[in-house]
């Protein structure tokens, strides 16, 4: 089942957020001062995002943060974080969280989804692009940048996304 977070998962969230970024962080999680679970109540709390879990057996294995980004155009929305347990992958999860929030982008007028993805994160980068993701030519990485930026076209897409908010996995 995927489902809008509630703020009483924020802890929860916040472990799943750092177990799943240890993992493509060969040094540790940057920012390790910051306190997650703050972070992810501030994200559930804003009236401008979204934050999805996918819940399995009780228990939640996926997260999805996405909103418009500040100074963007009104129909374009980004992906800020998107993490599925990686006890869990290899399982449809993400499949399945990502045709959630295209059903929600869709629903919110987007037609343009844009995210950025750690250079190292080749799993990641190999789901969105199997997603339909490419690389954003309206920004380039640029020297010594640690992130690749991909784009996503909305309009069209969410085929089979209606079964995403009721998928089991």
């Amino acid at each position: 089942m995927i489902r809008t977070a509630l703020p009483a998962e924020a802890e929860t969230i916040a472990d799943l957020h750092v177990r799943a970024r240890s993992t493509y962080y060969p040094d540790g999680v940057p920012q390790g001062d910051v306190d997650w679970t703050e972070a992810w109540r501030g994200s559930i709390a804003r009236p401008d995002a979204h934050v999805l879990c996918a819940v399995a057996q009780g228990r939640i294995v996926g997260i999805a943060s996405f909103r418009t980004d500040e100074g963007a155009p009104a129909d374009t929305v980004k992906l800020f974080q998107f993490h599925v347990d990686p006890d869990r992958w290899r399982a449809g999860i993400g499949r399945a969280l990502h045709a959630a929030c295209v059903e929600q982008w869709q629903a919110d007028g987007k037609r343009t989804a844009t995210l950025d993805v750690h250079t190292d994160n080749l799993r990641a980068q190999a789901f969105y692009a199997r997603q339909g993701w490419v690389p954003d030519p309206d920004n380039p990485p640029e020297e010594g940048d640690h992130h690749l930026y991909l784009r996503y076209a909305v309009a069209g897409r969410a085929e089979g996304a209606g079964s995403a908010r009721t998928a089991g996995e």
